[in-house]
């Protein structure tokens, strides 16, 4: 992963945006990382913007304790409990 350190970013942003194009590029501040340039298409601006909004990564992390406390439901479960039947699967042989 390549790394910039911020006292030495003097290019312009156009310059930095077009090379993570290729990758990743992790920001630092006197060696330690303080934030990243990605690429997003379309599609990552709504995972951007919830994976730094506070509200839905305190939804998340309560959820995961949760699970760690009391453990999870399969989805075989979670099929019976909604009335739903397990889909059948094909065979090789059809």
């Amino acid at each position: 992963m390549r790394t910039l350190e911020l006292g030495k970013a003097t290019a312009p942003l156009a310059q930095y945006i077009r090379s993570v194009k290729k990758g990743p590029v992790i920001v630092t501040a006197h060696g330690k990382p303080v934030a990243a340039l990605i690429y997003i298409t379309g599609d990552d601006v709504e995972t951007a913007t919830l994976s730094t909004h506070p509200t839905f990564v305190a939804i998340l992390e309560e959820s995961l304790a949760r699970l760690r406390s009391e453990g999870g439901i399969s989805s075989d479960e979670m099929r019976r409990r909604f009335g739903l039947t397990k889909r059948k699967t094909r065979s090789n042989g059809r």
